[in-house]
């Protein structure tokens, strides 16, 4: 992907963070890697604030192409694509409706099912769900999100029927769509996508076994196993599970996909983030660099995606 361009061939760029969703903090971090990146390989470039002036703010600095380093919410659910392309604006990434459906933690699970990809069962919840069927057909433990929400907001690991309802709560917190999922006991496996390249596969271990947002932003304790400690023959067939499923939704440019892998060794798809962290607790970052591709190069790969390339 990386075409040898000039720094001067990239014009304007804005990298485009913060906002004012729930992942404000780490959008703001993952934008001052990115943009401080840019400045050292010589890129024209500028960071903003979304919330601090909105699209109209964004127009006045007549960008010629936008690097998209916000995460959640209007960041990754299509609303933003979509401006930018009435705008006629190039970005990085994944377009109107990849973004769309990876923010959607249910339509993905649809499509998948509709491909044949092994995701775990789910069932929406509402204030007025039978608790009981929920956990009778999903089987406990099972685990409550928000469908709409990423960096594992709002989840939360339910054993039994009585908790089942205060989860469903604490993530109708978070947005008003929930689900339930069946819990798949094993190990957690994340394959990020770059181009059409299947980066190295990163094992998640979480000490306390729930990979929440401390652990995945703050801890000092979750260990990311590089090399994942697959077999090369079973991490190929993951990596190729997870570009299916990530061109099924649309995807392109750069992402990265959540997995696990029951005690049968079968893989099960969770879901797809089309906006990765670019943190220094982040994924993508890792596991380029056991590829080989360092955070710079990284950036400039992924800022390739917004030239056609």
């Amino acid at each position: 992907m990386n075409l040898g361009r000039e720094p001067g061939e990239y014009g304007r760029v804005v990298v485009l963070y913060g906002g004012d969703s729930a992942e404000r903090e780490v959008s703001l971090i993952s934008g001052a890697a990115i943009l401080a990146a840019l400045w050292r390989q010589g890129v024209d470039a500028q960071g903003y604030d979304l919330a601090e002036g909105g699209l109209v703010g964004l127009e006045t600095m007549r960008p010629d192409r936008v690097f998209i380093a916000l995460h959640g919410g209007d960041g990754e659910d299509g609303t933003l694509q979509g401006a930018l392309e009435l705008l006629k604006i190039p970005y990085t990434g994944s377009g109107v409706l990849a973004s769309a459906l990876g923010m959607d933690k249910q339509r993905t699970k649809m499509l998948w099912h509709a491909w044949n990809l092994p995701t775990p069962e789910s069932i929406t919840l509402g204030e007025h769900s039978d608790w009981r069927d929920v956990c009778e057909r999903l089987g406990l433990p099972l685990i409550v999100k928000p469908v709409h929400e990423g960096s594992t907001l709002g989840i939360t690991i339910v054993d039994n029927v009585e908790a089942l309802k205060s989860a469903y709560q604490e993530a109708a917190r978070f947005d008003a769509n929930v689900m339930a999922e069946r819990f798949i006991e094993g190990d957690e496996y994340t394959v990020s996508l770059l181009g059409d390249k299947v980066l190295p596969a990163i094992r998640v271990e979480v000490p306390s076994g729930f990979y929440d947002y401390e652990a995945k932003y703050h801890s000092n304790e979750t260990l990311y196993h590089l090399p994942c400690g697959l077999p090369p023959a079973e991490e190929n067939v993951l990596g190729e599970l997870c570009r299916e499923a990530f061109a099924v939704i649309g995807g392109r440019g750069w992402g990265r996909v959540d997995v696990m892998r029951d005690a049968n060794g079968s893989f099960w798809l969770l879901e797809v983030n089309t906006v990765p962290g670019m943190t220094d607790h982040s994924l993508v970052p890792q596991s380029a660099a056991h590829a080989g591709m360092d955070f710079d190069a990284l950036v400039m790969q992924i800022l390739d995606t917004s030239m056609g390339a």
